[in-house]
């Protein structure tokens, strides 16, 4: 059985949890401004909870969060504080911790609709040289687009880093996982093996989705005899609408429990995972199932 890895759990929903400041359009982002202490709490809550790998909060360093002006004054300078606070958390950890670096969606999460290739380009590169200095590895986070996997991929050609790409799927079951694009996961996993890609994880998306994405991307890789790493970071919301508006509102909770999550991370670990954790909603509760379970492997 494949070695697994525990991932760290949804950031922004854990920040409002604790307390930190937290309204819309600024999200994960107003910690980082206001009280940067409560960021450093939270990756310390989920490395407590058995994380060995955290991401940096930079998920909302974009214009589309900040606003235009706030984030060509400070997006840079806070994408750059948040992963000098991952990276000292992870060195003052109990276990060996690694730190992702995030290129979150650069207009806002599943609004494939909305994406500009030019100006994304130059969005996730600042936010790469931002934080590069400061991280082990990469994560393009909630790529909704085949047209944005490309994107992401051009900026971290040149990285000699692991560099991992996380799919957001439509949360709809069907006999062949697609991206909130509509098109198909088989082509888009197609599409990224081109490129500079250690990894193809699946995020953002409700848990029942992530199996048959893991069925289509196998399939893929076997018949291109392509090895790559697999991971899945689901959250706990109800199903997200194709005319969801980011920054309207806030997705509605689903009532899953961490031993409910537990199960689907066994499937997908049956289907080649070994990156594994959470994403909004999911918090150091679940993360902490997850790291037992591991152990439970590891001691059988």
């Amino acid at each position: 059985m494949n070695k697994l890895t525990i991932l760290d759990g949804g950031m922004g929903r854990e920040l409002k949890r604790i307390g930190a400041p937290f309204t819309q359009p600024l999200w994960s982002a107003q910690a980082l401004i206001e009280a940067p202490h409560f960021v450093t709490q939270a990756h310390q809550g989920f490395i407590d909870a058995g994380a060995e790998i955290i991401t940096v909060n930079s998920y909302a360093c974009v214009p589309f969060h900040l606003g235009e002006t706030l984030y060509q004054a400070q997006g840079a300078a806070l994408a750059q504080q948040a992963a000098v606070i991952a990276k000292e958390v992870a060195q003052n950890a109990k276990q060996n911790v690694l730190v992702a670096g995030s290129l979150p969606p650069a207009f806002g999460s599943y609004r494939p609709e909305l994406f500009e290739s030019e100006h994304a380009f130059t969005i996730l590169d600042t936010l790469y040289k931002a934080q590069d200095e400061h991280v082990d590895l990469w994560i393009g986070e909630t790529i909704s687009s085949i047209e944005e996997a490309h994107v992401m991929a051009s900026v971290l050609k040149d990285s000699n880093k692991p560099c991992y790409y996380a799919f957001t799927l439509n949360d709809v079951v069907s006999e062949q996982a697609k991206l909130r694009s509509g098109e198909l996961v088989s082509d888009a996993v197609a599409a990224l093996l081109e490129q500079n890609v250690a990894g193809i994880f699946f995020n953002c998306s409700i848990p029942e989705v992530i199996e048959q994405a893991f069925s289509d991307t196998n399939a893929v890789l076997a018949k291109q005899n392509k090895s790559v790493v697999l991971g899945a970071f689901a959250n706990g919301f109800t199903p997200i609408a194709h005319d969801y508006k980011a920054n309207e509102g806030s997705q509605a909770y689903r009532d899953i429990s961490p031993l409910e999550y537990l199960d689907f991370a066994k499937k997908w670990h049956n289907l080649g995972a070994s990156v594994i954790g959470g994403c909004c909603g999911i918090g150091p509760e679940f993360i902490e199932v997850l790291a037992k379970w591991k152990q439970a492997l590891e001691s059988a």
